[in-house]
């Protein structure tokens, strides 16, 4: 997991933050009816933070806590906690938030399902402050306990490589983020594309694990590039793009043959609002700019995937949509991953289809640096992170070493 810096790059400092995504007052059931009509709070929709959501393990009550006979708990395990808010209100343009959710806390129901509370199982050990009662620990629970956790995973995968851009510890926490049994089944219900986004928008992209953040396994592999490039040219016209011609396990792609392979890409870049706050459209965007991903397709050469780079970014421009033969393969697609400044997708193949895809272009869309070049700081470069990930489940091959080989990172053999 050695990220690669084309080139020496100076800017302001940044920092990332995480923010709770806000809790529902009051209780009901069917909550994530309610969950899905209460939107995430301010500041919890900011494209550059990574905003933190509950869901609940918590489903067994602590038999020395007296007082909940014939309670049950509210939310199954799995499930979103009913403490936590969504973005399922939020305009389609609007980024889906929470990113991700870790463990917020349950609530219980009464046996006639008229009161609502939080006994201790349905919360989280925490330190206590100030220690004016002699009591070291307290409990706590819904998004901001949530999001306390977020930054001890955060924390400690830049205690692990302390040289990652902030752009990248938010990329390998939401790459690192599977959704719950409750979770996928739900998602596996839903037909539409549409239908994916709006649970994503509850779910985010699940639950993290620091273990998948910060380690790659033989089967599992990950890739981490930090690059830069220059959005515009200052004359309202893209400059760059980048084509990463990855390190890529072909031989061992293609020996699996038809095995089914599993690739995700999780894109994340930092944004400057428009300091006019005027809208969405040509000098009142949003976002200072955009990024996008895409992949080369098995039949295509370098040259043909830069023309079809070039022609798809024009159309994205001109808010034109565009088709993608491999469209169907991907679990959200190229026109529905776009929102915000954090993107990612999963893509569903053959490992024979994937030995020939191991190229993938960021180029940049739109963008008020684009329409006001008095402002434009395409100049001195936009950061950005790119995580690969490749993952063979079922498999008895180690897609790692040679990756590692080809990229010359040290073996080390236990004895």
């Amino acid at each position: 997991m050695s990220p690669r810096r084309a080139w020496s790059f100076s800017a302001r400092e940044r920092r990332l933050f995480l923010l709770a995504a806000g809790n529902v007052d009051t209780f009901e059931d069917g909550y994530l009816d309610r969950s899905d009509v209460e939107p995430i709070e301010d500041p919890g929709q900011a494209w550059n933070a990574l905003t933190i959501g509950a869901y609940t393990e918590a489903v067994t009550f602590d038999d020395h806590e007296a007082g909940y006979e014939g309670w049950t708990p509210l939310a199954p395990k799995g499930e979103l906690s009913p403490h936590s808010r969504t973005s399922v209100p939020f305009h389609r343009q609007w980024p889906a938030k929470p990113d991700v959710v870790l463990e917020g806390g349950n609530v219980a129901r009464s046996p006639n399902g008229s009161t609502f509370d939080t006994p201790y199982a349905f919360q989280l050990l925490t330190a206590k402050a100030p220690i004016n009662d002699g009591r070291l620990l307290t409990v706590t629970c819904a998004t901001s306990a949530a999001t306390a956790r977020g930054t001890h995973l955060a924390a400690s995968i830049l205690a692990d490589y302390p040289s990652l851009w902030p752009e990248t510890v938010r990329a390998l926490v939401v790459h690192s983020a599977e959704w719950t049994p409750a979770m996928r089944a739900r998602f596996d219900a839903e037909r539409t594309r549409q239908g994916r986004v709006a649970l994503l928008r509850r779910y985010g992209m699940g639950v993290p694990d620091l273990s998948r953040a910060t380690r790659s396994a033989a089967d599992a592999l990950t890739l981490i590039a930090e690059d830069t490039l220059r959005p515009f040219d200052g004359n309202g016209k893209t400059r760059e793009m980048n084509l990463h011609d990855l390190p890529w396990p072909t031989d061992v792609l293609n020996e699996l043959g038809g095995a089914r392979v599993r690739l995700r890409i999780t894109l994340s870049y930092f944004v400057d609002p428009n300091p006019a706050r005027r809208g969405w459209q040509r000098r009142y965007r949003y976002a200072s700019h955009g990024l996008r991903f895409d992949v080369r397709r098995p039949t295509e050469s370098s040259d043909d995937f830069r023309k079809r780079i070039n022609q798809r970014a024009l159309a994205e421009e001109e808010n034109r949509s565009t088709t993608h033969s491999d469209a169907a393969e991907w679990y959200f697609g190229p026109e529905q991953r776009v929102a915000g400044s954090l993107h990612t997708d999963i893509w569903h193949g053959t490992a024979a289809d994937l030995a020939k895809r191991g190229a993938i272009a960021v180029f940049p869309v739109s963008g008020w640096w684009k329409e006001r070049p008095d402002r434009d700081r395409s100049g001195t470069g936009t950061r950005y992170s790119l995580i690969v990930s490749i993952e063979t489940p079922g498999q008895e091959v180690d897609i790692w070493t040679p990756v590692a080989t080809e990229a010359g990172i040290p073996i080390v053999i236990e004895t």
